[in-house]
Order: structure tokens, then C-alpha cells, then sequence
């Protein structure tokens, strides 16, 4: 009995004395590696509508101890761009890759890549995907649709009768628009207001046109940043027949044309945290390839221009600044 108690204690022993060499072999490989490297492929980064979402990743780079590259997806918008630029990254040696996914279907080609190095998807949390182990990061877009119509309902004593709503958006069809879209003509039913047309332009550049091109509306509804500031510019020179302005907007731009009265109301996505958890969920799951990395829904605050930089605003102005 003696004899087998010793013979256990010694095989306890030995185990933990293997654990503690496993243990600080593991810590002198990580102390003497490259930071890992996380690909961020992103439409038009250099754009104002980014500035928040980018100076996340990088406070959460700092934090985390990664190396963040920006890859730049403006000449190659579509699905079919994106799964080259995604199998690029990987053979230039990405461990992760944080992706807006574009309008196409990706869903077989991000369950294989995410067998290979863990994907973050930004922008829509519904993206996320527990079976394919793809996550997603996001605010809750229908609810940001349907903040932006009881916005509107406040404004006119909850009832639309007889006015007209023209609805503008981008036109990747991406399902984050389609979400702000449903949360916005669903909250208006019954209202008596009556969509009159839905338009989208491909670039700030084609927005004037097109907007030119629509019938006149009591109201214009902009369901994503670079709308909105197209169609506040397009206010501010008088081309909107008097339409009113309600939008989605998160870049500086946006909050200028809200303080010069240009736009009625601006519902703004904490841009800063998604980069931020996105990219310390992906770094945490390279720390540790059991972890799950975990869908999150991000918050958004509506602004209004009597109160736009009171103190409650400031740090969230300050995050679209840098």
C-alpha cells in the first residue's frame, strides 16, 4: 500500500514537473516570436466613415500586443474580389483576418477559411455563424432602422399622413443595409407616410445625380454614412426640394452637416468598439486556439443638434475624430 502511494506521489510529480517545461517552452516561443499579423480588409478604408472603427483596432492592437495591416478592397468590391484578397492575406502570412464582407454569397468560402485562421466579420452580427465557427461584430441594425423612423414619428406627432419618404442607400446590397431597411418601412406601417422611391449610388461622386434623378419627398431616409452626407451636402445647397434629412452617419462629415442643420437627426454606431471588440476577440483566439470568439452587438446613440456636444457626446465625437 506504502509502495503504491509513493509510486503515485512520484508519477504526480513528474507530470507537474512535464506541465511547468511545456509551460515556460510555450512562454519562451511567444517571447521570442513576431507579434501575430491580422489582415483587416475594408472597402474605401481611408474614407471618414472609418476613422472611429480604425483607432478601435488600434487601441485594441496596443492592448492585445498584434500587428494590425489595413488591405484596401476599393477596386475589388464584390464577393469574388474579396475571396482573392482573403486567400492572399493568408499566403502572405495573415494569422487572422477581419473582413466587411461584401454583397455576395462568401458563406462556403468563409466556412473553409475559417478552418484555416479565424475570421471576425464586421458591420452586421447576424453575419455570425456558430456551426461555421465565423463570428461577427456589430451594431443591431434593424433596431438603428427603426430608431431612425420613431425619430421621424416624434417629430410629427406619430402620424405620417400624407407625406412622402424616399429611402437612400448604398447599393452593395449588403445585408446590413437590408436589416436598416425592414427596422425602418416596418416601424412606419400604419403611420399614413407612404415610401415613395428607394435609390442608391455607388460613390459620393454619383449621389447628386441620382438624387436629382427622384421625385420630391417630405423626407429623405439615409441608411448608411456615405448616403447621408450626399444627401446633406445635396440639403445644404437646396437640391433636396425641402426634404427632410434623417440618417445613419458615424464619420465627422455627418456630424457636420447635422450641427448646420442639414440633417434633422443622425443615429451614430459606436464604430470605435467594433474595431475594438473585433480585434481583441480575434487576438484573444490566437492566444488560445480552444477559445470560441463570441458574436457581439454593438451599441449606437442617437444625436441631436441642440445637444451635440454636450459632455455625454464627447468622448464618441472625439473617437469619429482621430
Amino acid at each position: 500500500m506504502k509502495n503504491s502511494r509513493k509510486m503515485f506521489i512520484l508519477i504526480e510529480s513528474v507530470l507537474a514537473f512535464m506541465l511547468i517545461l511545456v509551460a515556460a517552452a510555450m512562454l519562451r516561443e511567444r517571447g521570442g516570436r513576431q507579434p501575430e499579423r491580422i489582415a483587416v480588409i475594408l472597402r474605401e478604408p481611408d474614407a471618414g466613415r472609418w476613422a472611429a472603427f480604425k483607432y478601435g483596432l488600434r487601441a485594441a492592437a496596443e492592448d492585445m500586443g498584434v500587428e494590425v495591416l489595413i488591405v484596401s478592397a476599393e477596386e475589388q468590391p464584390d464577393a469574388a474580389g474579396e475571396e482573392t484578397m482573403l486567400k492572399r492575406e493568408i499566403v502572405n502570412g495573415a494569422d487572422a483576418v477581419i473582413l466587411q464582407p461584401a454583397s455576395g454569397d462568401m458563406e462556403e468560402l468563409l466556412e473553409t477559411i475559417g478552418t484555416k485562421v479565424p475570421v471576425m466579420l464586421t458591420g452586421c452580427p447576424s453575419y455570425g455563424d456558430d456551426e461555421a465557427q465565423i463570428s461577427a461584430t456589430g451594431p443591431d441594425n434593424e433596431a438603428m432602422g427603426e430608431a431612425l423612423a420613431e425619430e421621424l414619428l416624434a417629430d410629427f406627432g406619430e402620424r405620417l399622413d400624407g407625406k412622402t419618404i424616399g429611402i437612400f442607400a448604398g447599393t452593395d446590397g449588403s445585408q446590413e443595409l437590408k436589416e436598416r431597411a425592414d427596422g425602418f418601412t416596418q416601424a412606419i406601417e400604419g403611420t399614413g407616410g407612404v415610401i415613395d422611391w428607394t435609390a442608391g449610388a455607388a460613390s459620393q461622386e454619383d449621389a447628386k445625380d441620382i438624387l436629382a434623378e427622384q421625385t420630391a419627398v417630405d423626407f429623405v431616409i439615409c441608411l448608411d454614412d456615405s448616403s447621408l452626407v450626399a444627401a446633406g451636402k445635396e440639403a445644404a445647397a437646396g437640391n433636396l426640394h425641402g426634404a427632410r434629412v434623417y440618417g445613419i452617419g458615424h464619420s465627422t462629415e455627418a456630424v457636420y452637416y447635422l450641427d448646420m442643420g442639414n440633417v434633422e437627426r443622425l443615429v451614430v454606431p459606436d464604430e470605435f468598439n467594433v474595431g475594438y471588440q473585433s480585434l481583441t476577440e480575434v487576438a484573444r483566439r490566437l492566444d488560445n486556439r480552444f477559445y470560441r470568439m463570441k458574436n457581439a452587438v454593438i451599441s449606437y446613440t442617437v444625436l441631436y443638434r441642440e445637444t451635440l456636444f454636450s459632455g455625454e457626446n464627447q468622448e464618441l465625437l472625439y473617437t469619429m475624430s482621430q
